[in-house]
């Protein structure tokens, strides 16, 4: 029998009978005239393999019984029959109580870190507590933070939640549901190193509830969500308006960064992921979603560190960045961190920058105004196509997300048809090939140049 099970109950041998819970054990005292019954009774002596004997009898013959039927055993505890049940019971009753008060101690340091760092607090905390490691998975067994483990613990934590058929390397792993019945928003998988299951698992269970009360009282509703997207579509209009409604919003600098955010699955809810960063780092939320695409502004020190969680992130997450702007005209910033997004999902990396761009930052930074209008005039006959005003949109997502037909498609929202249709009239306006890396490295520096 492994021996970190707690016990969990105190029974004379008459009314012991097989274990119910293999979490923990029974202490069955056995009285010295019982013995001699026991050793003549094959089935009672299997069913004690799984329960510790305890007895105040130390002979040989007794040694010889219990270690043939490898049964553990305290055996010559030294109080007589008729006193060692009570004993023993009263000493149980006081180690749980001490555990109960070791339990609601440790409950009030996570209340106190979800107060001060909110779930992830709560999770670092709580593996700290359980001597071991925890893992916070949301409904869909995408991680949304941990705390003390390592890559192959996060994988055994999926795969338990995800109930996925792979070998468990932690035997005492321990899923947690976070929510009530139907209602899981999340899943808690923690694992103590010592393969203790008792406090550990009554607290990892309780910390599951604060968890559910956190993550709840963050959810917005649908009509947070639409008036948050409104308010940045007024902040991105600029002007006095903007940063009026932006001190209203809270946030009162007078220079902000524009961020854009996408997962490259459908399976992490980013919106949700993002405001738990931003209240953990004091941040208004000024930010909307829109087709798993998330923009929004935020001051440069909170930039970097949700850079930093970007990269460091278990799932793979895109983050672009524009250029500091001021509070009355962030929409450049803005767009600026879309096509940094955009730059990152092409080639792969998890935040990009667009002042990194090598396009934009070394070729039109290092040119005179007069040679920067001049390649922007290279959509003039675009713009003269008054039948056609969508063109220069196509023309911009196509060769943002790398002349990726399907993906231009679903993003234009026109059929494949009708995306090859506008692109042959971009080329004949043009004159230009779309086909050519050359012309299509032309065609975004003209671009770019028009909207600088």
């Amino acid at each position: 029998m492994p021996s970190s099970r707690h016990v969990n109950s105190v029974v004379g041998l008459d009314s012991f009978s097989a274990p119910s819970e293999h979490l923990f054990t029974t202490l069955v005292v056995v009285e010295v005239a019982q013995l001699g019954e026991l050793v003549d009774d094959p089935e009672k002596l299997a069913l004690l393999q799984d329960a510790v004997v305890v007895t105040a009898a130390d002979t040989p013959a007794v040694h010889q019984v219990l270690e043939e039927r490898r049964i553990t055993s305290i055996v010559g505890a030294g109080i007589a029959d008729e006193l060692l049940t009570p004993t023993l019971t009263a000493l149980l009753a006081v180690d749980q109580a001490a555990e109960a008060r070791a339990i609601t101690s440790a409950m009030r340091v996570l209340t106190l870190a979800a107060r001060r760092s909110g779930i992830t607090g709560v999770i670092a905390e709580l593996a700290h507590r359980i001597d071991g490691w925890a893992v916070l998975l949301d409904r869909h067994g995408e991680v949304i933070t941990t705390a003390g483990a390592g890559s192959l613990h996060i994988d055994d934590a999926i795969a338990v939640a995800v109930g996925r058929p792979v070998r468990v390397r932690h035997r005492a792993l321990q899923v947690h549901p976070v929510g009530p019945g139907q209602d899981i928003t999340a899943q808690l998988v923690t694992a103590p190193r010592n393969d203790s299951s008792g406090r550990g698992r009554e607290l990892s269970s309780q910390a599951a509830a604060l968890l559910d009360l956190l993550m709840r009282t963050r959810d917005s509703s649908h009509l947070e969500r639409l008036g948050r997207s409104m308010m940045l579509e007024t902040v991105l209009e600029g002007g006095e308006e903007a940063a009026r409604l932006l001190r209203r919003w809270g946030v009162h600098e007078r220079s902000l960064m524009g961020f854009a955010l996408v997962s490259r699955t459908s399976g992490v809810d980013t919106e949700h992921l993002l405001a738990l960063w931003l209240d953990e780092l004091g941040a208004e939320h000024v930010f909307a979603a829109q087709r798993g695409l998330i923009r929004g502004v935020v001051r440069e020190e909170h930039a970097e560190e949700i850079a930093h969680r970007v990269r460091t992130f278990a799932s793979t997450l895109y983050l672009g960045l524009g250029r500091p702007s001021a509070t009355d005209a962030l929409a450049r910033s803005v767009d600026e961190a879309r096509q940094a997004s955009e730059t990152a999902r092409a080639g792969g990396e998890r935040v990009v920058r667009y002042e990194s761009i090598p396009t934009v930052s070394l070729v039109l930074g290092h040119l005179g105004p007069d040679q920067t209008q001049r390649i922007g005039r290279l959509l003039d006959p675009l713009r003269g196509a008054e039948q056609h005003p969508e063109l220069i949109e196509t023309l911009r997502v196509f060769l943002a997300t790398n002349s990726a037909w399907g993906e231009s498609a679903t993003r234009l929202r026109i059929h494949r048809q009708t995306l090859a249709a506008r692109i042959r009239r971009i080329e004949d306006l043009l004159g230009l090939s779309m086909a050519d890396p050359d012309d299509r490295v032309a065609a975004w520096l003209a671009l770019r140049a028009s909207d600088d």
